[in-house]
C-alpha cells in the first residue's frame, strides 16, 4: 500500500465521482425526458404540482443513492488493490448509471402513464 492518507483519498474519490455526477444526472433527466416524449399526449395530462415534486424527491434520492460509490471507493482505494481499482472503477460508475436509468425507466413509464 501507498502512504496515501485518507483526506488523499477522500479527496481522489471526491474530484473524480463529482465530475461524473453530472453525467449521471444528465443520463437519468434524458431518460425521463424520453420516457415523457414517447408517451404523449397522454403523459401531458400526468403533468401537476405533485408531480413536480415527486420528481424532485427522486433526483434528490437518485443522487444520495450516488453517494454509494464514495464508501466502495474509498474502501477499495485504502486496500491493496487501489491501482487495480483506479484502473477499473469506471465499471462501478457504468453499472449505476445503468441501474439507476432503469429504474428511473420504470419510475416515469408509471408516472407519466395516466389511465383516465
Amino acid at each position: 500500500m501507498t502512504d496515501m492518507t485518507i483526506h488523499d483519498m477522500l479527496t481522489d474519490a471526491i474530484r473524480y465521482w463529482e465530475l461524473r455526477r453530472i453525467a449521471y444526472n444528465i443520463i437519468l433527466v434524458s431518460i425521463v425526458v424520453v420516457v415523457f416524449v414517447l408517451q404523449l399526449p397522454d403523459s401531458r395530462s400526468a403533468l401537476s404540482a405533485d408531480l413536480a415534486q415527486s420528481l424532485f424527491i427522486l433526483a434528490v434520492l437518485a443522487n444520495v443513492a450516488y453517494c454509494a460509490a464514495y464508501v466502495v471507493d474509498v474502501v477499495a482505494q485504502y486496500s491493496a488493490f487501489r491501482a487495480t481499482w483506479k484502473r477499473y472503477r469506471w465499471s462501478l460508475f457504468a453499472i449505476g448509471v445503468v441501474f439507476a436509468g432503469i429504474i428511473a425507466r420504470f419510475i416515469a413509464a408509471g408516472m407519466f402513464s395516466h389511465a383516465a
